[in-house]
């Protein structure tokens, strides 16, 4: 009873917004992934169902029961991070992955240790390896010049203009541009694309060390760090001062149920948590949580109709796919390079991780993620930990003193 009294339509127009700009900027991210993993169209449809179904019973379970607009989403920087393991990674291995990844991130929640483990990880070093994951596609914006220089140069104005003017709805405004020019421009058919709806697949997991080091520590990390650390804080700026708690064991809880069906993990969302948080979405604090359920509500909507939004990406170039995501991701590559260097206690460390990360490196069957962490945290602690004096020694100094 009293959703329908708290409903208004700025609130449900602002969960649409959030949705629409998931869908087209994040979403080019996972169709990347694909690519890569050379999948089939129908298993692309359901691992679209399976993150949008993650999304969308989270967000509308924790909205209603916490009367928060808490907003998840599939994590981003994760999907980046498989781009740089498939096809050596396989689909099993990846399931197998998210599924550890899944159970460590419940046990967090469950805990409550999620604020003391956040204090451990050294900022610099999560955001460079962050920062280091998302490069590359930044990169490949302009590697695209190469072969779509009409389309690649486009979107980029595109994207500056409306990022000037509109800078929430740029990715949106973004999409429809992208795709009014790759049709006039490279030929491309939107003939295919009809109302066409899911049929969710399983996925066998399989547990392996390559899987566990290379994908499952990573996104454990990049979650915490890049996913629930930013949603928390946007949360509570916002003046909610909602435990973590139950939202990372809920949205754990729901990366367990999806994860079969090619879901990745379950996260809060930052980006477009902002836009169902703020003021625009209703005056009244307390009847914002609306804008949570709302955004559910379309996810349950794309979720269900995958097949459409499946078909409409993979009517565009590929081309066209890499520039949307290279772009949809300039703004958390920014914000991660500026973490990386506004922490001067272990910069050294940090530009380590980053080059790591960035370098695409395979070694010992691990990737670049997994060596960017463990070369940074080397780092970190030979460059920056003050050295521990014996007690003996340190006594013999003072009594010299």
């Amino acid at each position: 009873m009293r959703l329908h009294q708290d409903w208004s339509l700025p609130a449900v127009t602002a969960g649409f917004v959030a949705v629409l700009v998931s869908y087209a900027g994040p979403l080019a991210i996972f169709f990347q992934a694909a690519q890569s993993a050379e999948i089939s169209g129908a298993m692309m449809t359901s691992w679209v169902w399976a993150i949008s179904m993650g999304a969308a019973v989270s967000g509308i379970g924790l909205s209603l029961w916490l009367r928060v607009p808490v907003v998840t989403a599939w994590s981003a920087p994760g999907t980046a991070l498989l781009v740089t393991l498939f096809p050596e990674l396989s689909l099993g291995e990846a399931v197998g992955a998210y599924l550890t990844a899944a159970s460590v991130l419940l046990v967090i929640g469950i805990t409550g240790s999620f604020d003391r483990i956040i204090r451990t990880i050294p900022p610099g070093i999560a955001s460079a390896m962050m920062a280091g994951i998302l490069f590359q596609f930044g990169v490949g914006v302009f590697v695209s010049l190469e072969s779509v220089p009409a389309l690649a140069i486009g979107m980029l104005l595109a994207y500056l203009i409306f990022k000037r003017l509109t800078p929430r709805y740029s990715l949106v405004l973004l999409l429809i541009v992208g795709v009014v020019l790759a049709v006039a421009l490279e030929g491309a058919s939107l003939e295919g694309v009809t109302l066409a709806m899911a049929s969710p697949q399983l996925i066998r997991p399989e547990w392996t060390w390559q899987g566990t080091l290379s994908l499952a520590i990573p996104l454990v990390l990049v979650s915490l760090t890049g996913q629930f650390l930013p949603g928390m804080a946007i949360l509570r700026t916002s003046g909610y001062n909602t435990p973590a708690r139950p939202i990372v064991t809920v949205a754990s809880l729901t990366s367990l149920a999806t994860a079969c069906f090619g879901g990745i993990t379950t996260v809060v969302a930052a980006i477009t948590a902002a836009i169902c948080t703020s003021p625009e979405a209703h005056e009244d604090p307390d009847k914002r949580y609306v804008a949570g359920v709302a955004n559910g509500v379309f996810y349950l909507v794309g979720g269900t109709f995958a097949g459409t939004i499946v078909a409409l990406f993979t009517s565009l170039p590929g081309e066209f796919v890499a520039v949307l995501a290279g772009l949809a991701l300039i703004g958390a590559i920014t914000s991660n390079v500026s973490a990386c260097a506004a922490q001067k206690d272990h910069l050294e460390a940090s530009v380590i991780t980053f080059i790591a990360t960035a370098s695409g490196m395979s070694f010992l069957g691990l990737g670049s993620a997994f060596w960017g962490v463990v070369v940074g945290a080397l780092a970190y602690a030979l460059l920056h930990r003050p050295l521990a004096i014996p007690r003996r020694r340190a006594a013999t100094e003072n009594t010299r003193r």
